[in-house]
């Protein structure tokens, strides 16, 4: 049990860390909510070596602690939304399917666009967000590819139980 909680925290601390070094890269693209999502590399990689509700917790944690140092509610009500419909597509996939972490990265980056613009369409009570979808849609898939190839490549280089 203390292993388990160890290498939560160091999950969570690395989602954090690497959410703040994002953070501070500037990126603008001209699309609100486009992010390459660097923190999802520690979700994706626990997601693989344990599970959902362990992938859950740590995107939870990382969420709120990265919201409240860097975001707002808004930010946090859209990374919430994203990251649920994520690690449900991706729980779904990396569970019943043997499609690589590269795959279920991407779907994952895909339906986090999707629940981010579902949210702020319930927001901003508009569906004028979803003139977004195509640009969003591209960049998940784009940052599904990044994230994915980093994830399998340290994926092949942690020790096993890690």
């Amino acid at each position: 049990m203390k292993q388990k909680t160890a290498v939560l925290g160091v999950f969570a601390a690395a989602a954090i860390i690497l959410g703040y070094v994002e953070s501070l890269i500037p990126f603008f693209v001209g699309t609100p909510g486009i992010k390459l999502g660097l923190a999802n590399l520690a979700v994706l990689l626990l997601l693989l070596r344990h599970n959902v509700k362990e992938a859950a917790l740590v995107s939870v944690v990382r969420i709120l602690v990265i919201g409240f140092l860097f975001g707002s509610l808004f930010s946090i009500l859209y990374s919430l939304t994203g990251a649920a419909l994520s690690l449900c597509v991706m729980g779904l996939l990396s569970r019943f399917t043997d499609m690589s972490p590269i795959g279920i990265s991407v779907a994952g980056g895909v339906s986090h666009n999707v629940g981010q613009l579902l949210a702020a369409a319930l927001v901003l009570g508009s569906t004028h967000i979803f003139y977004y979808a195509p640009a969003l849609l591209v960049a998940g898939v784009v940052a599904g590819i990044v994230i994915g190839t980093l994830t399998r490549e340290i994926d092949r280089r942690l020790p096993p139980g890690f």
